[in-house]
């Protein structure tokens, strides 16, 4: 059928028309309307317009190049003509070496294109009756007023086909096909309309028109301004509605009109809106728990036990600390750390291991309610069997196609762009590109260990603590908090700069890959793009929960980075916190960094033409030069803001133990997030080509991923970065006898019986310190908790018992806890199904219907047409047989 169309509709693929030949354009002046979306006879609606420069208004000297250019043009445009299309070119009113190009697709067109396209398209109106939900009576409260935005009618739907014509629900011509539509059918038929042939090579497409500067844009036309409805009457003003109703501040509490965005922009855009919609939703639930986890931190921090303990002058005041460094490093109080053991408690309770459990169930949750969401959004928007019926192979691929191989399904030769070898070097190159830019990433993280390790000498040297000081700043600037603070921005600027290279190098790798359609092309560079982003994001939070402190030996026999940087040790109350200033960081500066490079510098940019071109002229401006003048989407269009999502979807989730907070932030940022994104969308930016989209493509199986690390992340951190399972141990076993001598459990000593006992006489002279001892005492306390024998013991500093009763208890507990989870999550798993029972229904109805319209229709001719020749047919048959059979 397709190849049958083509032969009909597109005559002139492949040729070249000679110079006399050539169709060209219609020529009309703006004439003054500027909310005119139609050409000059006010009957025909512009469904695109191209942009270009006249190439005798250009100041260069290169006189052949304006002349292939203008041919390649000339070409292009005749052939858009053959192809069925008019066009109509007009002069800029504000920059006279502008020529708009506005194309419109005839009702014949849009016919035959939407059955090559498999476009979906109303057959009557949805009979079903709705059930209405129990919660919509506070759901209303928040809906878009329907009088504004009326809800759009539900229709049972069927891919189109010019001979089952008056089975479709067409109440007008001019509206059967939405203006979104109307885009979407355009864009395909620029995308694949040849400009030129080179060594027996097909060169088309509107990308490479624009890639090569031949046009400047191609778009379609918003429908209004947003400040203001169309002043044409029969204009519906779709972006202006959509501005006041969804993208304006003042609706940050109220639900997305989803259906209208769809409408408008199509299911691509929609489907974004509604995951991020829905995403956001769910962390109402998160961010209440976490809140609550955090507030059962703050009010139980004053009975934590062990804080009071370093915060005491006759407990913590006495202990006397080793140095923390080779030499220039001295010995130091414990009281000195009191400050951060009281933030602490706040995140290291027993809240947080609730919260975490919540968390891993959420999580699972969240995805399963989202795929219930899906389906029905698949139906709704007719996407169902988008991927097996509509999408088309990319243009790029389909120009490449010079090699013939055999199609072992169907039998017959078709053309690929390479060979099986070919393929093969392809996708080693592009594997082994990643590989080399995540060891890149490795490498920079471990510059960052290095510095740590080297700045935190010069940190012990310059801010230099004695065992008897006392200033109030040094309560705060402590040489692990300068430096970890230092190193933090050091790897968030990092961070920035590698993703600004990497992602025009996973461009190229995947352009080099070629993938066969734009779904494909899509989830590869996504694959690309979060596996580097993940090493990028991740990588020194990972370093901080589960490396920092705990390689590190002991006073008398410490272990060296590259044998010359002694390994960083953790605070006293560990790395916890440490790991959470890592993660306000690097999240608070992405939030910050994304909004500046996606919201403040287009509307900058905007802001500078628009006043560039008022100064120029007081004219009236068209519609669409008013559009041209916005800032073009990406090629990419929303990928980005899927990136910025999951990788704050991973922070939520993959370190939720170590900062409760990070739900109620992810939320905020999120109800900001969605009216940014729709302000960016409505008022910054040109109209996006409308695009189908099934689901929200490879994201999907990477959050699903990310799901199932979160457990085994969080249950480690609780296990090896907090002290929780330390002091659980102690409190049970190590505070009453046979190992303690307390009467009854209790939490009293345990910073006592943590910290190992060192004598300072057993310092080896590479790491003794310059420093002078205070004092009369000869031993000094390990910082981190090592839980070895003290000196004298006949297995001095050696691993106590009380270690590996730890030891054990982390392993129990991260086995104990992942399975619980895991457990709970294949319940739900199984227990919710990927769709409802109402939407199994329609779908089934609509198939039914399909079928009933569509097939028995055609019977019905057949049967009054050949009625009476069946008949005599029979009366044959029955009159030959009959005496054979007697």
């Amino acid at each position: 059928l397709v190849l049958e169309l083509n032969q009909v509709v597109i005559p002139t693929y492949g040729t070249v028309p000679d110079q006399q030949n050539l169709h060209t354009p219609e020529w009309a002046d703006f004439e003054d309307k500027p909310d005119s979306l139609f050409f000059s006879d006010g009957q025909r609606r512009i469904d695109f317009v191209l942009v270009y420069e006249d190439e005798s208004k250009k100041m260069t000297h290169k006189r052949s190049g304006r002349k292939q250019q203008k041919r390649k043009r000339q070409v292009y445009e005749s052939n858009l003509i053959n192809n069925g299309l008019q066009l109509e070119a007009t002069r800029s009113v504000l920059d006279e070496k502008l020529i708009f190009v506005k194309v419109h697709a005839p009702w014949e067109v849009l016919c035959t294109y939407a059955e090559v396209m498999h476009i979906k398209l109303p057959l009557q109106p949805n009979d079903l009756k709705t059930r209405d939900s129990a919660f919509n009576w506070f759901s209303r409260f928040f809906k878009v007023d329907e009088s504004i935005i009326k809800p759009e009618q539900e229709f049972f739907t069927a891919p189109f086909q010019k001979e089952h014509l008056s089975n479709f629900y067409i109440q007008d011509k001019d509206t059967f096909f939405n203006p979104a539509t109307r885009s979407r059918i355009v864009h395909f038929i620029l995308s694949r309309v040849e400009y030129a042939t080179k060594n027996n090579v097909k060169k088309f497409g509107i990308n490479k028109l624009l890639d090569t500067g031949i046009y400047k844009a191609a778009f379609p036309l918003h429908d209004s301004s947003f400040r203001h409805p169309s002043t044409d009457p029969d204009c519906p003003s779709e972006r202006y509605l959509l501005y006041r109703e969804w993208a304006h501040p003042k609706n940050i509490f109220k639900l997305q009109p989803l259906d209208f965005i769809r409408k408008y922009y199509g299911e691509k855009i929609g489907i974004y809106f509604a995951w991020l919609g829905f995403y956001t939703n769910m962390l109402i639930v998160a961010a209440v728990v976490g809140v609550g986890c955090f507030l059962y931190g703050c009010l139980t921090k004053d009975n934590c036990t062990w804080s009071q303990e370093v915060c005491d002058p006759n407990i913590g005041g006495n202990i006397i600390m080793c140095p923390q460094c080779d030499k220039v490093c001295t010995y130091w109080n414990l009281t000195i750390t009191c400050e951060s053991s009281k933030k602490l408690c706040i995140f290291d309770s027993f809240g947080t291991l609730v919260f975490a459990v919540f968390m891993g169930i959420w999580v699972t949750l969240f995805l399963e309610f989202w795929k219930r969401r899906q389906a029905e959004l698949e139906y709704e928007w007719d996407t169902v069997e988008y991927l097996e019926q509509e999408e088309q192979v990319r243009p790029e691929y389909e120009a490449r196609c010079t090699h013939v191989v055999m199609n072992e399904i169907i039998q017959q030769e078709e053309h690929v762009p390479y060979t099986a070898c070919g393929k093969c070097i392809r996708m080693t190159f592009c594997a082994s590109a990643v590989f080399f830019w995540i060891l890149l990433i490795i490498a920079s993280v471990i510059g960052i260990i290095v510095y740590r390790l080297s700045v935190f000498l010069v940190f012990s040297a310059t801010l230099s603590q004695h065992v008897n000081g006392t200033e109030a700043i040094r309560k705060y600037l402590t040489p692990q908090t300068a430096t970890s603070v230092t190193a933090s921005l050091i790897s968030f600027i990092i961070i920035m700069v590698l993703n600004i290279i990497y992602e025009k190098v996973a461009i190229l790798i995947t352009d080099f890959e070629l993938p066969r359609t734009q779904t494909d092309y899509e989830n590869s560079l996504t694959t690309k793009m979060f596996l580097f982003q993940f090493v990028n994001y991740y990588s020194s939070c990972f370093y901080i929960a589960f490396f920092k402190g705990k390689f590190v030996g002991h006073p008398g026999n410490p272990v060296y980075w590259l044998g010359k940087y002694r390994n960083e040790e953790c605070d006293p109350g560990g790395c916890l916190l440490e790991l959470t200033t890592q993660l306000a960081i690097i999240v608070g500066g992405k939030a910050i960094w994304n909004n500046i490079q996606e919201v403040l510098l287009p509307w900058v940019k905007n802001l500078i033409g628009r006043y560039g071109a008022a100064a120029r002229s007081e004219k009236v401006v068209p519609r669409w030069e008013q559009d041209y003048h916005l800032q073009p989407i990406g090629k990419l269009g929303l990928f980005y803001e899927y990136l910025e999502m999951v990788i704050q979807f991973g922070f939520v989730t993959l370190f939720v133990a170590s900062f409760p907070l990070a739900p109620l932030l992810a939320l905020i940022n999120n109800m900001l997030e969605i009216r940014l994104d729709a302000w960016k969308l409505t008022t910054q930016f040109r109209r996006m080509v409308p695009q189908k989209a099934q689901d929200i493509g490879a994201w999907q199986p990477i959050m699903q991923g990310i799901a199932i690390l979160a457990v085994v992340t969080n249950a480690m951190i609780i296990a090896f970065t907090s002290d929780m399972i330390p002091r659980l141990v102690y409190y049970w076993s190590f505070s009453v006898p046979p190992y303690g001598s307390h009467s009854s459990h209790t939490m009293k000593g345990y910073i006592n019986s943590t910290l190992s006992v060192f004598n300072i006489s057993d310092f080896k002279n590479a790491s003794k310190p310059f420093s002078p001892w205070f004092g009369n005492q000869t031993t000094c306390r390990q910082v981190y908790r090592d839980l070895r024998y003290p000196a004298g013991h006949q297995h001095q500093y050696e691993h106590n018992i009380y270690y590996w009763h730890v030891i054990a208890a982390k392993l129990a507990f991260i086995i104990v806890m992942e399975h619980v989870i895991y457990f709970v999550n294949f319940i739900i798993s199984y227990a919710i199904p990927d769709v409802s029972q109402k939407t199994k229904s329609k779908v089934k109805r609509e198939k039914y219907l399909t079928q009933k319209l569509l097939h028995e229709n055609d019977l019905k001719v057949v049967k009054k047409t050949m009625g009476n020749i069946a008949d005599k047919i029979i009366k044959s048959v029955d009159s030959t047989f009959r005496p054979k059979a007697e």
